[in-house]
């Protein structure tokens, strides 16, 4: 009996194991297949993706990313995205990594209720606040400007990274800051040329986490910009998808697509295994 049923549990066991390898499996196929169907209908033609979508492309007609970059203008829109996740970045890190230093590592009156407040700011997104937030910039003539645009990206993505952060600083033992004491350094040296440095891997989860969330953000940058030269590229990806559909140039429009995904693509797959280090060293830390 005893054999009978270890033999049972060992039959149980490759059963779920199969079945959960089926089921990555398929959800993975769920995922690759639209993008790898995206990707193919960008080098088709506008008669090959009406009549023939599921088959390959006759030929890779390059043209329709030319007409991407040119007549669609993704170019100026793509620039205008990396400038404003630049300084949004840039806004970011100074903001969030001192602050989770003085909330994670510094003992004084009202660090719990300015930490609270960090937290509570987790719970309110953009689109929530978007009416004030737009009476409040057009008042103080904030918009139509890409570096107002950061500010505002910045400032709602603090409270996550301040509350990322505070975890792993809370986990470094105050010996390095009391040798670094020690040895002359002042809170400003301290955190740039020791806490910083140990907490790389949650810098990098924060740079990647916020390099999607900026990349890819779409009402705010709708709101607050209105300028043809100066809009993100969800925007002109937004605004591309409303002229094909009178244009009839579905090729450039799924060159659009590709051309928006690639930066995503490559940044997940140059920096995965910091990332997925960092998360879960985040976990066992906080």
């Amino acid at each position: 009996m005893p054999g009978l049923f270890s033999a049972a549990g060992r039959s149980l066991g490759f059963a779920g194991r199969l079945l959960l390898r089926v089921f990555l499996i398929v959800q993975s196929l769920v995922v690759v297949y639209p993008l790898l169907w995206n990707v193919l209908a960008s080098f088709k033609t506008n008669e090959e993706v009406m009549e023939s979508p599921w088959t390959l492309p006759a030929s890779l007609n390059w043209d329709n990313y030319v007409r991407a970059f040119t007549t669609a203008r993704m170019g100026d829109y793509m620039l205008n995205s990396v400038l404003v996740v630049i300084i949004s970045m840039l806004f970011l890190l100074v903001m969030a990594v001192p602050t989770a230093y003085v909330l994670g590592r510094m003992a004084f009156r009202g660090r719990g209720f300015i930490t609270n407040v960090y937290m509570a700011g987790l719970f309110i997104g953009g689109v929530y606040i978007i009416v004030p937030l737009f009476i409040l910039m057009n008042n103080l003539n904030m918009l139509d400007n890409r570096f107002w645009l950061s500010a505002v990206y910045a400032t709602g993505s603090l409270p996550f990274s301040v509350y990322l952060l505070i975890g792993f600083m809370k986990s470094i033992p105050h010996d390095f800051e009391e040798a670094a004491m020690i040895d002359g350094c002042g809170y400003f040296s301290t955190l740039f040329r020791i806490i910083m440095p140990m907490t790389r891997p949650a810098l990098v989860t924060l740079i990647v986490f916020s390099f999607f969330d900026f990349w890819n953000e779409y009402v705010l940058a709708l709101t607050l910009i209105t300028d043809d030269a100066k809009k993100t590229i969800p925007i002109g990806l937004a605004n591309l998808m409303q002229i094909q559909q009178y244009a009839t140039d579905w090729g450039s429009l799924f060159a659009g697509l590709v051309i928006v995904l690639v930066p995503t693509v490559v940044i997940y797959t140059l920096l995965q295994k910091r990332l997925t280090d960092g998360m879960m060293l985040g976990g066992v830390k906080g």
